[in-house]
């Protein structure tokens, strides 16, 4: 019996005792994204079967009804976030820090979008209890209230990857000498002007949401759960659980607290299911194998500039290997033979099949997961958030290659490809990495499905909760222990050479006066 079939029939089993077990959960996954929304599913969908109730809220409505799943679809952020994600790639081109303001203004407004839909009221105003409340973490701090509004712990959903926005919950620290910020393309071993550049960035953050996003946050939490009694910062303070979309084996050691559990791939199908004739002849008929290109589902190649969309044809044109191209339209002019294209393909069982030799993604954290799960390397074109962290550890690591937009040309596309196909260290790396990342005791949903009802079993696990969450600014990183610490020392000091100094003038005074004395009486 294989491994999967095994963890699929323990999901099954504990769905066959929910009778004894069973939670009711409420999922909270805000996110236009639909990279963010496979990753809530996948857990909703493993709480589902493990026969746990899960109310999804969310802006995508379920294909087809689940057992155990009551949809409650939210369509209105897609229409607040649709500007945000159509113009992706101009808003590239812009300055990093008005990115950054962009960025979170885009959440205030898909925060209070889903909190003022007439279905998620309904849901307030019932009378239905909840066994705990998960939240994705994705700037939307201001439903975290929905947790004591429902009497429930609240579980943060790190989609992300670990980051402040979800680090801050559970009080994981993250030391700026060798944690990276996640938007910047920095390994855990920085140079002293990175540390420097780190240091910076991480300060601005700090100050950017204490002053300017979470009071606005802030400003909806009270609007919105006016009967809640513990404060916005008590909340976003107090999850039982933080999961994460991120596994060591990908990224770096760093510290977690033990209540931030790392369930990177959850999303990951681990048995390949059938693809499509035509994409499977199409593969199969690949002598040279097939590369597989997708900009991931924001991000849209029908979108691309001509001299961005024609350096990929020409580039593809060139290719002895067969490319199923991500494309949004039916027709793309001056297509080449050797190319398939389609409004969408099942990514991960492409990624799966055996003549699959290479991928080219826009370099996020899913898409680099998957590719690495299935051992393909790939060549990335990273555009906005962690896609060029994700490419500086892959091209770190060995696997991966970085084409910069604003830099694609055929030249260099072509170059990074060949690289790649034609390094066999390249191969041996990502399925090093790949090997790695499957030796886990537990699958990541497994692991993900034990630790929301160990949580919700032990009413919050209350004793996972650090200490560092009753501690403000000064207190956590100990400024006012080191203020008398080190400024009694120094004071101390301070009065000892001041003492000496006395001493020794008078010393001098004493010397001076006896030569004084002596040069008397030599004249006398």
């Amino acid at each position: 019996m294989s491994r999967n079939k095994t963890s699929l029939y323990a999901l099954l089993l504990l769905g066959l005792l929910g009778s004894v077990t069973a939670y009711n959960y409420l999922m909270v996954l805000p996110t236009g994204a639909r990279s963010h929304y496979n990753v809530g599913s996948a857990l909703a969908k493993g709480l589902a079967a493990a026969g746990h109730q899960v109310t999804l809220i969310s802006p995508f409505p379920l294909k087809k009804p689940i057992q155990n799943i009551n949809d409650v679809p939210v369509p209105n952020i897609l229409k607040s976030m649709g500007g945000d994600i159509d113009n992706l790639l101009k808003k590239s081109e812009q300055p990093i820090i008005q990115q950054i303001v962009g960025f979170y203004d885009m959440g205030i407004r898909l925060t209070d979008t889903l909190l003022q839909d007439p279905i998620v009221k309904k849901l307030k105003d019932s009378n239905q209890t909840f066994d705990a409340v998960i939240n994705e973490v994705f700037l939307n701090e201001a439903h975290f209230g929905f947790a004591e509004h429902f009497n429930a712990p609240l579980i943060g959903l790190g989609t992300f990857g670990a980051i402040s926005w979800n680090t801050d919950m559970v009080g994981s620290p993250s030391p700026a000498s060798y944690v990276p910020h996640a938007l910047l393309k920095f390994s855990d071993h920085m140079s002293f002007v990175e540390r420097v550049i780190n240091l910076a960035f991480l300060t601005y953050e700090y100050l950017f949401m204490k002053f300017y996003y979470l009071p606005q946050q802030e400003q909806l939490f009270n609007k919105h759960f006016p009967n809640n009694k513990q404060d916005f910062y008590e909340t976003r303070s107090n999850a039982a659980l933080v999961l994460l979309n991120q596994h060591v084996s990908l990224s770096f050691p760093r510290p977690y607290s033990p209540n931030m559990i790392e369930v990177g791939g959850m999303h990951i199908h681990r048995n390949r299911s059938p693809l499509p004739k035509d994409i499977e002849d199409f593969i199969k008929g690949a002598k040279h194998g097939v590369i597989y290109f997708s900009m991931g589902s924001n991000l849209k190649s029908k979108n691309l500039p001509q001299e961005k969309r024609q350096a990929l044809i020409d580039t593809f044109s060139q290719l002895k290997q067969r490319v199923l191209w991500k494309f949004e339209e039916p027709n793309l002019p001056g297509k080449p033979e050797n190319v398939f294209i389609s409004d969408w393909f099942p990514q991960d069982d492409i990624l799966a099949h055996e003549n699959v030799k290479l991928f080219i993604t826009h370099g996020g954290l899913l898409s680099t997961t998957e590719s690495i799960y299935h051992g393909k390397p790939f060549v990335g074109i990273p555009i906005f958030g962690d896609q060029f962290l994700n490419m500086a550890r892959a091209e770190q690591n060995g696997y991966g290659k970085t084409v910069n937009y604003e830099e694609l040309t055929t030249e260099r596309l072509l170059a990074a490809i060949n690289k790649l196909l034609q390094e066999p260290q390249a191969i041996e790396l990502v399925k090093d990495m790949s090997a790695r990342y499957r030796d886990q005791p537990q699958l990541p949903l497994e692991r993900a499905v034990y630790w929301v009802e160990h949580v919700t079993r032990h009413k919050g696990a209350k004793y996972l909760r650090s200490a560092s969450q009753d501690l403000d600014f000064v207190q956590y990183h100990n400024l006012d222990a080191m203020l008398v610490l080190y400024g009694g020392i120094l004071f101390v000091l301070y009065c000892i050479l001041l003492l000496i100094r006395r001493a020794w003038g008078g010393l001098q005074n004493l010397f001076l006066g006896r030569q004084t004395a002596k040069a008397k009486v030599k004249r006398n």
